[in-house]
């Protein structure tokens, strides 16, 4: 039955069985013949639901089970159990309809040759996708102009630097002009100018081609500047699935005030945690509930000239929710 999102989780369990043998040449002989296995769960019943064109952050710390799930998403990796389905289809069948609609970015992975031009490997793949003479020029000269890459796809592979290649592999994935993309870690390595860059490019394609992002990326930046929506995953489970502005207002215990006096010499630690100073500017950490009571101290005490409130920054959010070990109440995004 087809399905009205573009892809659909339910129950999804990856487990793998991992030898183990003590130290020693005489635990290498015993287990010639006698193997012990453990059990290692990098998936653990995860369920989620994304709609079409929608743009999801994907997140969690090393080892959490996000590669794991992209690849059993993208058809790489058969799962254990569970139910799972993207525009209709099953993954792991790799249908040739299925994956010409869909593409795994991995930033630490090459795909292009790496002694010949972007724009050889450009062809190789029209020729695997089958895309027609027409369409593909037109999606090539437009991603070419979009990524700004047209002095570098006919450049060897192994003379650009880790930014263009990056660059150059985003548009190899989308010669097929894919209606979901699986992005991990899209940006690693790339200085913030080019992370920015890659960013942007992602939002104009998911405006122009309403393109079904799922996203992991270790970079805030990303998160905030491409989802609205995010799930975050924890030990193969899944911890949070939410609106990001619902997460870091359900899960700040505190938010930073900024103070700047006319006197710069003023002792502010009576009124929260000092986190910095610069000049006659001072940061300061408070607690959520105590914000209203410690900004009208401020005001009614000081001289003040310039006051601030902010949410504390995404990361110490997401430090938050690991350290919860346990699922948080799922609210939808």
């Amino acid at each position: 039955m087809q399905r009205s999102e573009a892809i659909h989780v339910a129950g999804l369990t990856k487990t793998y069985r991992i030898p183990e043998r003590d130290a020693g040449l005489g635990a290498a002989l015993r287990g010639l013949f006698k193997r012990r296995w453990r059990e290692v769960r990098a998936v653990d019943n995860i369920s989620f639901d994304i709609a079409p064109g929608e743009v999801v952050g994907f997140l969690g710390p090393n080892g959490a089970g996000k590669t794991t799930t992209l690849k059993m998403l993208s058809g790489l990796l058969h799962p254990t159990s569970g139910e799972l389905q993207v525009l209709g289809h099953v993954p792991q069948r790799r249908e040739k309809t299925y994956l010409q609609q869909i593409t795994l970015v991995m930033g630490n992975r090459n795909q292009l040759q790496w002694d010949l031009p972007a724009l050889d490997s450009f062809e190789l793949n029209r020729a695997i996708y089958r895309l027609p003479e027409g369409q593909f020029r037109q999606t090539r000269d437009e991603l070419v102009a979009l990524l700004e890459i047209g002095d570098l796809v006919r450049k060897p592979v192994r003379n650009l630097s880790l930014g263009e290649r990056m660059k150059v592999e985003v548009a190899a994935s989308l010669l097929q002009r894919p209606r979901v993309l699986f992005l991990d870690e899209p940006t690693i390595g790339l200085d913030v100018t080019m992370q920015a860059r890659i960013r942007g490019f992602l939002d104009e394609y998911n405006r122009r081609h309403g393109a079904t992002i799922l996203l992991t990326s270790h970079y805030m930046a990303d998160v905030e500047a491409l989802c609205r929506r995010v799930i975050v995953i924890h030990h193969g489970r899944i911890l949070f699935d939410g609106s990001l502005a619902d997460l870091i207002s359900r899960f700040s215990a505190f938010k930073t005030i900024g103070v700047t006096t006319e006197d710069p010499a003023v002792d502010l630690s009576r009124y929260g945690e000092v986190m910095s100073r610069d000049g006659d500017r001072t940061l300061l950490r408070v607690p959520k509930g105590e914000t209203p009571r410690v900004t009208a101290r401020l005001l009614a005490d000081l001289p003040v000239t310039d006051l601030t409130v902010e949410e504390p920054p995404i990361e110490d959010v997401i430090r938050q929710v690991f350290a919860a070990e346990e699922p948080l109440q799922v609210v939808p995004a």
